[in-house]
């Protein structure tokens, strides 16, 4: 058994998104190694707490240190306000206190956030440097920014401005690529943005789910289409709306329910949506719920429609693992490693063809009895053969190998 030292900005147990997956790879490297994970000390609380509560024997193998920049120097941040410098400088400064700790290890890992434009600066430290899962969100096609918030637009602009600006000129994104000896992308389109020929990588999604059992059959007298998320552009919810729409008008005798759960920027808009296209009596949104409540709505759920435009779709594994077929966008995000089988694929070549190639979606999928159960039984077992958080352990410690074994 070896010992990674792994930087995760942002760790938390109770926590979903970003924070619940550095907390599960932590927990995924410990099944096989022992771990010195580092991160922010507004984690350690919830930590501390959660590791008290839940005696896990896997927990003997993880050591938690704590680091901060001085107040002076972060005073400016509040919430996402300064978030990427922040990380950057943090990223920056850990070097030297993963130094001053004199800890002896055999690895080191980058572990997140799950970006490819910042850097790492974990290969000073002279020890076999893993980076990853790393990825990014793509630009959203101009086609659906019709009608949009120019706020919203312009923001997503201006951050792959800032992307571009990171991969093309910054020398110690360049410096952290060619030092790094293993690179784990989280799709394809790293390989787009990044020379990675010479490297050691591999192209998998980062995503996974805890199995939290399912229902193989299901009687619903309503189909209920799920659709859950951040209210925001990138989401794509106002296709979410437009593809139900469009489904209930080619199916008026049809017993169907659209619930969201999210809350966002976008929840006025899109309530204004609903009422516009008469469908009010049809859909529920709920602007919050704890992830136990939508995991168990997930069970009485019949399909969970996710046309996002990101590069990842946490939720979309946590559907999997309940058996629900996904209907999805093309894209590097959820478009790459949903199936025919268990779900399916819209083209995204006009902003019509998407929300009709939605709506069919759903109609080939739920009225198809015969099929739909069959696809149900094939997401489970992608989920149990592709997006179960040990397949990610796993794969981790294969990464390691390589190097132990040298």
């Amino acid at each position: 058994m070896k010992t990674i030292l792994a930087t995760t900005y942002a760790v938390n147990p109770y926590k979903g998104s970003e924070d619940g997956m550095g907390w599960n790879y932590v927990c995924q490297i410990a099944r096989f190694n022992k771990v010195i994970a580092i991160t922010r000390c507004n984690n350690r609380k919830d930590i501390e707490q959660y590791m008290s509560d839940n005696q896990i024997q896997v927990h003997d193998n993880i050591t938690f240190l704590y680091f901060d920049l001085p107040y002076y120097l972060r005073f400016w941040k509040k919430g996402g306000r300064g978030a990427l410098l922040y990380f950057y400088m943090w990223q920056w400064s850990v070097v030297n206190f993963i130094r001053r700790q004199h800890i002896n290890f055999d690895i080191v890992h980058n572990l997140n956030f799950h970006n490819d434009w910042t850097p790492s600066f974990l290969w000073k430290l002279g020890k076999p440097f893993v980076w990853g899962p790393i990825g990014h969100h793509p630009l959203i096609p101009s086609i659906f920014n019709k009608n949009q918030k120019f706020q919203a637009v312009a923001k997503d602009k201006l951050t792959w401005l800032l992307k571009k600006y990171f991969w093309k000129i910054d020398p110690a994104l360049k410096k952290c690529f060619q030092k790094a000896n293993y690179i784990w992308c989280m799709h394809d389109e790293v390989e787009k943005e990044i020379a990675l020929s010479d490297k050691q990588y591999h192209v998998s999604p980062s995503v996974a789910s805890h199995d939290n059992g399912w229902m193989p059959e299901q009687n619903n007298d309503v189909l209920h289409v799920l659709s859950a998320g951040r209210l925001v552009h990138m989401k794509g919810f106002d296709l979410t709306i437009k593809a139900f729409a469009k489904f209930l008008k080619d199916n008026p005798t049809c017993k169907a329910h659209l619930t969201i759960v999210g809350s966002g920027p976008e929840f006025e808009s899109l309530t204004l949506l609903i009422q516009k296209l008469c469908i009010i009596q049809h859909v529920t949104q709920v602007q919050w719920m704890e992830q136990a409540s939508l995991l168990k709505m997930m069970k009485s759920a019949s399909i969970f429609l996710f046309p996002s435009h990101e590069g990842a779709g946490m939720v979309v594994p946590e559907a999997l693992s309940m058996g629900l077929p996904v209907v999805t966008l093309d894209n590097c995000g959820p478009g790459r490693f949903i199936e025919q089988s268990y779900g399916s694929v819209v083209p995204t070549h006009t902003l019509e063809g998407t929300i009709d190639g939605l709506a069919q979606s759903l109609s080939n999928i739920l009225l198809d009895k015969q099929k739909y159960q069959a696809m149900r039984y094939e997401a489970r077992k992608a989920f149990e053969q592709k997006f179960h958080w040990d397949r990610r352990g796993e794969k981790l410690n294969e990464i390691y190998q390589k190097f132990i074994n040298q």
